[in-house]
This record gives structure tokens, sequence and C-alpha cells, in this order.
């Protein structure tokens, strides 16, 4: 509608249509024959960003003077036109309606704020294939692998606004009936959030003029019998007047009906169970009005747009749709790239972020177009989704960012998906225990069939195994018929056809199948394990006689207390035997909990996987790919590293209450049983060495279970992290951090130790809470900088306890020497600096020693493989010897080189050890212009050495700096002629 100002001469739009057309409609004559709308295009036309369309139209000021001036528009234009649009804005139910579901729809599930919350449903939505089907065709293939472009559909994706077009039998006399339905995971309810806010904001089905949507798990929850306006105005009080569903001449056509999860609700269409009804005043039982929408009885020029999954695909009959469409997803790599591209770049604001984003995204596609197992389970938009939670849990993790874990994100994704579901067990109600929740038979069939695999070390299994674990032991047709529901709906979910086979699988002719995603098998498979759902034949017995005997108990008690005055005092001895069992369960119980406790110990120190990488880079491995050569026992097996940490993710509290809601519930008294034999065992292997690789994954591990109590206790057996080239990453660098903060505050390490890992500032930034609990920090070979040193400095103000701090290249230059310099009496326990390798001069290394002379406790300092002359060798060596021996100041051991003046230094062999053994990855040209001034400096103090003992000694440090200088000679060749060879 037009809302006009006079005073302001602005005209603003609400509504499609020219100014003619409103201004014909208000009975404003006058302007037709005073108004040349032609001059309008000399003023300004702006747009504004609202809820819907909304302009400002300025009006040249002759135009207004005469509207001014005219009698009508001081009366009726001004006073009543203006009044009565802002009223019926208002007041106007359709409006209310568009509002509500706006916001409605617009709210997004608690598991997308772990992404930062930078987009809406708008800027994230990326239209899957959707194809329409002929009713004879729409039992086509259920779940269609990743399809190559031979294999593509012939026909286009249609769009909603397409599906409602008229057709040739029923024109817009009677209302159109269209069937969606797809997989799970393929985006049903996504496209459904898409429609209603595009309608709300006028963007498609334009034609309908009210848009009613209702979930189909909500009114089959409704137990009294209700009419359809009832039913409408319970869900949308707004709309209990609305005239458009009186059922009068043909208002109901302007009306779109929509109907989500059709298979959540029972419909009947046999007269005899569900009569026929035209009343939309009568009350009925819910699923009786849906039908009645469907047949056409009750509002039949109303259309109607239904929703399901492919078991629930004939619950509706042929003749009651009109049009079928089948979503497909995302058929092709373009389309997923769409979605990886809306969700890592609209949640990334900083610029170095989006960078970043763009490069995995890259790696992401380069991935997809490979035909990758990853490809074929991105077909679902649901394994997108992960996908994308995990790249931004791997990659985007900070330390103002809440809380989050990759067992979390296992547990959300699979509660968005399967949420409240129940089995269906032809009209029974959902157990009080549980027992027909469909993840917990997703446990007890496809987590068995993980577990066995992850037993067995095998990732793919035939139809024959899935036949033996997924509805092997069925016997009722109940059953069977829970099984082909299952089959249908859910197993293609979890499982699809191998793409990548095995080397072991070459000769095998039969289809394998693995898991969508691999992770997802560990997933289970711990789910399994923790769920207590691997149990021995003891232990099901004997819960099975508890349950018996626990029901019969009290009867019993009750029994014993009457007949006691009748009966010998012996007999009560066999009754008693029943008051012992429960108890001997417990115990039973109890060992297996601390099975499970020993299950995660022995799985997490496996030695043959000790020497693989830690498990988040396997993670971002499994996801972007593997580029270059690939090791060969890759192809004939693989580590399963995430199941005992997954196992240890699944005890945490948050974690619980998300599988609670799915109906797998795991106890407070379990996770205690489970916590109190894994801390020991974890004590016992701790102190054992173990490789970096393995070090991290440990910590992982705590930091998964989030128990702030355990990991102060495992702490305390934990002497030193040794975490040398492991790639830190932001979110290692969050786990470190996090993991040391439970410590205690007397607690401290002996070395910390992050050589060669890629450490920037803003790791840096992340790892100070880290840096608190250190004697020793280790942090050579890291892209530091000037800059970085100074960040390292702040980083340390809180550690009074550090003693030792090795920043070898680093490449602090002598900017970073000096600000060193400035900061040192800020660290007054610090004993030991290293700062070799680093580009500093002569006055940077002069200021630098001179403080540490100063400094009341640093008594080396390493200054070695820096371009120093030699004066400047001779002054630092001076300054660092006390007065008494002829120097200048406090004693500061100053190793610049293997020599000392004349003198051979007594630090020559750590010196010569410390290049050789890092002399590969360092700048050789360089290191090698070291060593022979090694060698001259060598020679000259030969030279000068008055015995024949001490020429001797020269000697041999000459030849441990010449076999150094040889060994980097030999590799210098294979590095400058590697490709020609």
């Amino acid at each position: 509608m037009w809302q006009c100002w006079i005073g302001s001469g602005v005209l603003r739009r609400r509504c499609r249509g020219t100014l003619n057309d409103v201004l014909s409609k208000s009975n404003i004559s006058i302007l037709q024959r005073d108004v040349n709308l032609s001059r309008l295009a000399s003023r300004v036309l702006t747009y504004r960003k609202m809820s819907s369309c909304h302009r400002q139209l300025r009006l040249p000021g002759e135009l207004w003077r005469r509207l001014k001036s005219s009698s009508y528009s001081a009366s009726g234009f001004h006073s009543r036109f203006i009044c009565s649009s802002l009223v019926h804005n208002q007041t106007d139910p359709i409006e209310i309606h568009k509002k509500k579901l706006t916001l409605w729809f617009n709210h997004l599930p608690q598991e997308e704020k772990q992404f930062g919350g930078y987009f809406t449903p708008e800027t994230m939505h990326v239209e899957p294939l959707i194809l329409e089907r002929k009713p004879e065709d729409r039992k086509g293939p259920l779940i269609t692998p990743l399809l190559k472009p031979s294999q593509a559909p012939q026909s286009a994706s249609v769009t909603m606004e397409q599906l409602f077009e008229p057709t040739q039998q029923g024109g817009r006399e009677q209302g159109l009936n269209v069937l969606l339905y797809g997989a799970v995971g393929t985006g049903k309810s996504t496209v459904v959030r898409k429609l209603v806010l595009d309608w709300c904001a006028g963007l498609t089905l334009t034609q309908f003029k009210l848009l009613v949507p209702f979930s189909c798990e909500d009114l089959s929850q409704l137990s009294k019998s209700t009419s359809l306006r009832d039913l409408v105005s319970r869900k949308y009080l707004h709309l209990k007047k609305i005239p458009m569903l009186s059922g009068e001449n043909d208002q109901a056509k302007d009306v779109l009906f929509l109907f989500n999860g059709m298979e959540k609700m029972k419909l009947d269409f046999r007269i005899s169970s569900t009569e026929l009804c035209s009343n939309p005043d009568e009350a009925l039982p819910s699923g009786a009005v849906v039908v009645n929408l469907l047949r056409k009885y009750l509002l039949p020029e109303a259309s109607i747009l239904v929703t399901t999954r492919l078991s629930a695909l004939d619950h509706i009959p042929t003749k009651y749709v009109k049009r079928y469409a089948q979503i497909y997803g995302f058929n092709d790599p373009d389309r997923q790239r769409a979605y990886f591209t809306s969700r890592l770049l609209q949640q990334i604001g900083e610029k170095p972020r989006n960078q970043e984003a763009q490069s995995l995204i890259e790696l992401l596609y380069l991935n997809l177009q490979r035909e990758s197992q990853l490809a074929a389970a991105c077909f679902l938009p649901s394994y997108c989704w992960l996908t994308c939670a995990i790249l931004h849990f791997l990659h985007f993790t900070d330390a103002q960012a809440p809380i989050r874990t990759l067992t979390g994100i296992y547990t959300s994704f699979l509660r968005l998906n399967f949420g409240g579901e129940v089995l269906d067990m032809g009209g029974a109600v959902s157990s009080p225990d549980g027992q027909n929740s469909l993840m917990l038979y997703v446990v007890r069939t496809v987590g068995k069939l993980a577990f066995d695999g992850v037993s067995k070390k095998r990732t793919s299994f035939s139809e024959e195994e899935l036949e033996q674990f997924v509805g092997g032991k069925t016997k009722t047709d109940e059953e069977l018929r829970q099984l082909a529901v299952f089959r249908t709906d859910v197993l293609d979910f979890f499982l699809v056809p191998c793409v990548e086979t095995k080397r072991s699988e070459l000769d095998e002719k039969e289809k394998r199948y693995v898991f969508a995603i691999p992770a997802m098998q560990e997933y289970l498979a711990a789910l399994y394990v923790v769920l207590g759902e691997n149990k021995t034949a003891l232990e099901k017995l004997s819960k099975e006689v508890t349950v018996v005997i626990g029901q019969v108990g009290e009867d019993v008690n009750t029994l014993i207390s009457i007949i006691s005055k009748f009966i010998p005092l012996r007999v009560f001895a066999v009754f008693n035997l029943l008051k012992l069992f429960p108890s001997l369960f417990e115990k039973i119980s109890s060992r297996s909990k601390g099975r499970i406790a020993r299950t995660m110990a022995a799985e997490m120190f496996r030695s043959e996987d000790s020497f693989n990488e830690d498990v988040l880079d396997q993670v971002e491995q499994s996801l972007l790919g593997v580029h270059g050569p690939q090791p060969q026992e890759r192809l004939d097996s693989r580590a399963f590293e995430l199941y005992p940490i997954f196992m240890g993710g699944l005890l945490h509290y948050e974690n619980r209450v998300l599988l609670e809601q799915l109906g797998c519930s795991i106890k407070s008294t379990t996770v205690a049983q489970i916590t109190r034999t894994l801390k020991r065992h974890l004590a016992a292997e701790i102190v054992k060495w173990q490789p970096p690789e393995e070090l991290m994954d440990l910590l992982v591990l705590l930091y998964e279970f989030q128990n702030p109590r355990l990991t102060a206790e495992v702490l305390l057996s934990i002497r030193s992290i040794k975490l040398s080239t492991v790639r830190m990453t932001p979110l290692k660098c969050f786990v470190l951090s996090s993991v040391l903060a439970c410590a205690p505050t007397r607690y401290h390490l002996e070395e910390l130790d992050l050589s060669s890992c890629h450490l920037t500032n803003d790791l840096l930034t992340m790892l100070w809470p880290a840096f608190r609990h250190t004697h020793n920090l280790n942090l050579c070979d890291n892209p530091l900088l000037e800059s970085g040193a100074r960040c390292l400095l702040d980083a340390l103000l809180g550690n009074q306890s550090l003693r030792q701090l090795s920043l070898m290249h680093t490449g602090m230059g002598d900017k970073g020497a000096c600000e060193l310099a400035e900061r040192l009496k800020h660290h007054t326990g610090l004993q030991e600096l290293n700062v070799a390798y680093n580009n500093i001069g002569d006055n940077a290394a002069l200021t630098l020693v001179d403080a540490c002379r100063e400094h009341p406790s640093i008594h080396t300092v390493h200054l070695y493989l820096n371009p120093l002359s030699n004066v400047g060798k001779q002054s630092l060596y001076v300054r660092g010897v006390p007065p008494d021996q002829g120097g200048t100041g406090r004693r500061v051991k100053v190793l610049a080189s293997v020599t000392e003046g004349s003198n051979i230094s007594e630090d020559w062999h750590p010196i010569l050890s410390v290049i050789s053994k890092n002399a590969s990855s360092w700048e050789r040209e360089r290191v090698r212009e070291q060593l022979q001034i090694f060698l001259r400096d060598l020679e000259w103090g030969r030279k000068q050495a008055p015995s024949f003992w001490k020429k001797m000694h020269f000697r041999r440090v000459e030849k441990g700096v010449r076999q150094t200088l040889q060994m980097l000679q030999k590799d210098i060749p294979t590095r400058t002629g590697g490709s020609t060879k």
C-alpha cells in the first residue's frame, strides 16, 4: 500500500503496482488530471533495505503544491488515506502472519551458533537438485550416488513456483497437491524454511495470499479432535477469523497449506476409517483433517505441499497427488562448492581468515573433483554441513568462541537429523526406557557393525555383513516392517557404496559399503561401547535376571514377612539369595565399566599407531585429501585413533544431554566408574616415553573429556610435554592451553618443547595460559620474527618460574634482540637464553649480553650462527668475563662460536650437535658459511696453541666440524640436481 506525507514531499510504496494503480484505487481523480508522471524521472528514486519491497519516491515541488492546494488533498488524501494505511498495516492478519513466520523461520538451531553467527538462512542457502517425477517413476533409485556427467538427469531442476503452475487437467478451479520427497539429509526441511521466508518477503509463490505451514510431528501429538479453523487458530491465533478458511465461494484458492514430515503421521484414506467432511468448522482428529484436505473434500480450492521421506511415499494414494518431486541434494561438486563457500566465507569477518577459508575451499573442491569418498558423502547436504562444521572447528577455533569438541559436533549432527525420532511401533507410544528410539536402534545395528569393523581393522563391508548386523535376527512381522523402514530411510544415510577400493579388495566382484564419513564409523563404535551394548553373555544374563528379580522383590519381601511365623528360619536363606543377586550384578557391571576404560587406554597407546600423524591432522586429511605421494601401507590399513577419543568425549555432560534427547542414556554412575579406572590406566602409560603425535592425541582426549578434575590428576603424572615437529594449528594451541589451564597453581612442567611447530604471533597469543606452567620453554625453528618475540615476552610476564628460554632460529633480528634485552628485567628467574641463528649483528648482540650481565640470574647466552665479526665475538667474550679475570662485569657464558678467543669452547660439542641435528631443515648455504667460519677460527686458535696436546684438541674439533660440513655438501647436490635426477 502507499503512504504519503505531504509536508515532506515523500511518497512511499509497500506493495506492487504503479503509482497510477494505487491512486486510482484510492479514488484520487485529481492526480490523473494534474500530475505528469514523466517528470518523476528528474527526481531521486531511492531504495531502502527493509523487511519487504520499500521505496521512496520524491515528487516535483510543483506537483506537491498542486496536491496541497486541492481541497481533496487536505480533507481526504492526508487524513483518510494515510491513517487507514497505517492502521491496515498493524491490523491486517496476513501482514502479521508474515512477520511472525519470518521471526519463527529465521530462528537457527543451537548447533548453528558454533559457526559464529555471521550468516542468515538467506545467505547460506544453496538450492539442491529437485526433479519432477511421474507417478509411475516415483519409486526410482532410493538414493543416488554422486552422479557423473554421463549419469546426470536429463531434465533440469524445478523450482517451487514451477511445481505450483496450473496443470492442464486441474487449472485453478481445484488446488494442486504436490508431494516433495527425499532421503534423510537431502535438505527437505531447509527447502521448506527457505520457501516460507521467500513467501513472506514476496519473492516466490506470490499467487498465494496465505501460507499455512504445519509440522506433522506436532500434529501427530494432538489427542483431541479439532476443526480446521480451530487447528489453524491454535497454531496461528492471528488467523482465527481469516475469511479465506471459511469455505465460502472460492476464497481458499489463495491458500497454500504446507505439511512438513508426513512420515510422522498415520494417515488412513479409507472411508471406513476416516469419514468425509467438507466443513472447516467440524471437529475431527488431526489426521482426518489432513486426509480430507488431500482428498479435496475440504477446501478443494486450496493447494497443498507435503514433504516426506522415502518410506512414507505410498502413504498418500497417487490419485490424491497431482505432482511428485524428488529432492536429490547436491549432485555435483559445483553445488557442493557453492555450499562450502556460503558457509566458510560468510562466517569469517577478518580478511586474513577469509583468505584461509578460500584456500580451504579450493583444497576441498580439488578433493571433491577426484570423485572421492567425501564427494559421495557430500551428495547429502547434511554431510556438507558436517564437513563445514569440522573444518571450522579445525581452523577457526579461538579463545573467545564457545567451547566446542569434535565429539560434540558429531553428536549435534545426529541430533539435527534424528532428534526425538522413534521407530514406528504400529501405533504404540514411545516406551519410557526409550527402547524404540531410532538412534538406539542405529547403535544396536549400525553401531555394532562399526564396532566389528574397528575391532578387525576394516572399513568396508559386504552385503552379507550388512544383512548379518542389520536385522539379521528379526523374527516378527512388526520387526520386519521396522527393518524395512529403517533400511529405506536411515541405512543409506550412514553407509554408501565404496568409491575408493583398497588393494586387498581389487579382486572382489561384490559391491562393498563404507561409512559416508570415515570418522562416523569410529563415533558409532565408541557409542556402541559406552552405552554398554558390547556385553558378554554373563552380563546379559545377569541383567535380565536382575530385572526379573527387581520386579518381584517387593512381593517376595511382603510374602516373607507374612509367613515368617510359620516356617523354619533356615528357609530364609533361599529368599536371601534373591536379595544378594542385584549386588552381584553390580560387581559384574562395575567390571564391565572397567573394561571400557581399559579399552580406551589400550587403544590410545597402540604401538603400531605410535608414529602416525596426530589425530587432528588425520581428520583434516580425510576432508581435504592427501596432496602428494601417499604412503604404501595406507592403502591396506587404517588406524582408528579417533575411536578412544570419541569414547572419552561421549562421557562429557553436554554430549550426554544431547544423547538423552536421542534416546541413548549414559548414567552418571557409569561415567564415574569409567573415569576412575581410566585415570589409573592413563597414569601408568603416561610415565612412558611417547612420540609427539601420541602426546598430542592424549591432550585431545583430555580436552574432549571436558573433565577438569580428571585432567588435573592426569597432569600430575606428566613432567614434560614435547610436541616438537607437530604442526600446531589454532585448535591444537587451544587444546594445549585448555588442558594446562586445568592444572593447579603449584603445577609446573620441567619442559615444554614446541620447536618446529609452525607457530605464529596469533598462535602465541592462544598459548599464553600454557606458558605459565613451564621451567624450560623451547620455541626453536618457528617463524616468530620481531613481532613474535615481543608477543612472547608479553605472554611470559605471568611466568615467574621460567628458567630456560630457547628462541633459536626464530628470525627475531636486531630489533627483536634489543626488545628482548629491554624486557629481561621482568623475568627474574631466567637462567639460560638461546638466541642462536637469528641474524643478530654485533651491536644488538652486545646490547643483549650487557642486559644479561645486569640480570640477577642469567648465566648462559647462545649466540652462535649469527653474523658476528671477529671483533664482535671478542667483545662478547670479554664482556662475559668477570673483572677479576680481565672482564668488565658479572660472569655470563657467551656461546658465539666453537672457540673463545684462542681457546676451544667447552660447549663446542653441544653446538655441533645442534647444527647437525637441524642442518637438513635450515638454510644450508648459510649453515655451510658459518661452519667454514668455525674452521677458520679453529685454524687460527690452533696456530696460537702453545702445546702439542692443545693443538690435537683443536684438530679433533676441526674433524667434527668438517664431518658436519661434508654431510651438508652431500645433500646440496641432491637438492640442486633433484629435478634432473
